[in-house]
């Protein structure tokens, strides 16, 4: 694994492959029409703002993280299909010179027409839910009981379903009712379905390996032939998750944790949260990848 540099910039269409979409963290490339490579960068977002420097390593950890969840999530839920194909890189990309930097952080997947909509569980009230319910009483403008406090556990997890926005914009949380007008009732219920038994066995796993996975989000794409949901993008990574440490959880407060949340802190008492080309310091650097490291090893462990 590459600790040393950050990759924060992927180009491969000298080698044959054209790029169709650059995400916060990805670079998305066509190798077929039905075959695509994710590459994941060592970028770092917070508060929808790509910061300027990256996390070395931290897009091999993100693909391996996943690629063992892919894999878990398949041995337990087998009649649930992703869009995982290999970590291996395509033929053409053998023994160029991006061969080092792409292994590991590369994966090859099955193309499909993905669901606009970014699929939340909740199991704990925190973050931008925790911000809503002191004002509204509400979590995506679902009810919730009176007298709930900060990083408490839902008596059930619960689906929050954001939009999903363009690059460069925000997403924006919303309810159920208005997820089902966007992609239709049965579409719905489907990613929600999925996504609570997705939460509850990782939720689960994580737990015996002293993690509670606060929340987490999923991305879907849809299998016209099946009318079923595939999992695809990144799952339970730090990236689209709060990992926090079980032996130190309180209620009542916010909470440490493995993922980005570390970044997120130090932006907010500094005054930079959601302002664009900020540089991290070494300091912040060293420490999030820490915590993305531990997070691995803590939920690979055997």
């Amino acid at each position: 694994m590459n600790t040393n540099q950050a990759i924060t910039t992927i180009e491969l269409e000298g080698k044959g492959l054209r790029k169709i979409a650059s995400g916060k963290v990805r670079e998305i490339f066509e190798i077929d029409s039905s075959t695509l490579i994710f590459v994941a960068t060592d970028r770092i977002s917070a508060y929808d703002v790509i910061l300027n420097n990256g996390i070395p390593g931290k897009g091999e950890l993100l693909t391996q993280i996943s690629t063992y969840w892919f894999k878990l999530i398949t041995s337990k839920l087998p009649m649930l299909k992703n869009h995982l194909i290999t970590t291996d890189l395509p033929p053409t990309l053998h023994g160029t010179d991006l061969a080092n930097v792409l292994e590991g952080r590369s994966m090859q997947v099955r193309r499909y027409q993905i669901i606009p909509l970014e699929s939340i569980v909740r199991g704990y009230i925190t973050g931008s839910a925790w911000k809503e319910y002191q004002t509204h009483g509400t979590v995506h403008g679902i009810s919730m009981p009176a007298g709930l406090r900060e990083s408490q556990k839902l008596d059930e997890a619960l689906w929050t379903p954001s939009t999903k926005a363009e690059a460069g914009e925000h997403d924006e949380n919303i309810s159920p009712a208005r997820a089902a007008e966007i992609v239709g009732t049965d579409v719905a219920k489907k990613v929600e379905n999925v996504s609570l038994q997705i939460y509850e066995l990782a939720r689960d796993y994580a737990a015996e390996r002293g993690i509670i996975i606060a929340d987490t989000k999923f991305e879907f794409g849809w299998d016209p032939e099946l009318k079923e949901v595939v999992l695809v993008d990144e799952v339970l990574t730090p990236d689209s998750s709060r990992f926090w440490p079980a032996e130190k959880y309180e209620i009542g407060r916010g909470q440490e944790s493995f993922d980005k949340q570390y970044l997120r802190d130090w932006l907010v008492k500094e005054g930079l949260k959601g302002k664009e080309g900020v540089d991290m310091p070494k300091h912040v650097v060293e420490e999030t990848v820490k915590k993305y490291r531990e997070a691995y090893d803590k939920l690979t462990r055997e």
